[in-house]
């Protein structure tokens, strides 16, 4: 996250980081990308990618073995795209559509103060896991838990303004 915003003050940030160049591939300045969307060419409907603040424009990209390359407008050579090594790929919040009602973007949930319904902090969302049957959130407090995100079961109440997220959870747990 970056610009200032994040989940943890209560605000909806205001970029949202989707992936990252992991070095070039090839001569003429194409790059070898890790997305994080799902599926992983979802990252190429979202454009202009903001990289260390910058606009930047995909010309073309291809699926690579497991992966993805892309081409970048200004970057013709290896070495040009040599500079984008390591750096995130970001968009505007904006870009990316409202979620529904009982939808949320992970990246709004991380930061968020876990609390169950008879009031007990149990810490912080620093990340969630995907898995086949639902999503987990990974909370950190005085102890790590993994708690399956269920709405109506599990999660009850999401709350931005309060930067709370309310389970029902035994906190023994």
């Amino acid at each position: 996250m970056s610009d200032g915003a994040d989940a943890s003050d209560g605000l909806i940030p205001k970029t949202v980081v989707l992936g990252r160049i992991l070095g070039v591939h090839g001569v003429r300045g194409w790059l070898k990308v890790f997305s994080e969307t799902s599926p992983l060419e979802n990252i190429f409907h979202y454009m202009p990618w903001l990289i260390d603040g910058d606009a930047h424009r995909v010309l073309a990209w291809r699926r690579h073995g497991k992966g993805l390359v892309a081409q970048l407008q200004g970057y013709e050579d290896r070495d040009q795209a040599r500079a984008l090594s390591g750096k995130t790929i970001a968009i505007q919040r904006d870009q990316l559509p409202p979620p529904s009602a009982d939808e949320f973007y992970w990246i709004d949930l991380q930061g968020l103060r876990v609390e169950t319904s008879e009031g007990v902090a149990l810490g912080q969302v620093s990340h969630l896991i995907e898995t086949g049957a639902n999503d987990v959130l990974v909370v950190r407090g005085e102890r790590e838990r993994l708690l399956p995100f269920v709405w109506g079961q599990c999660v009850l109440e999401v709350d931005f303004k309060a930067s709370r997220l309310l389970v029902d959870w035994d906190p023994a747990f």
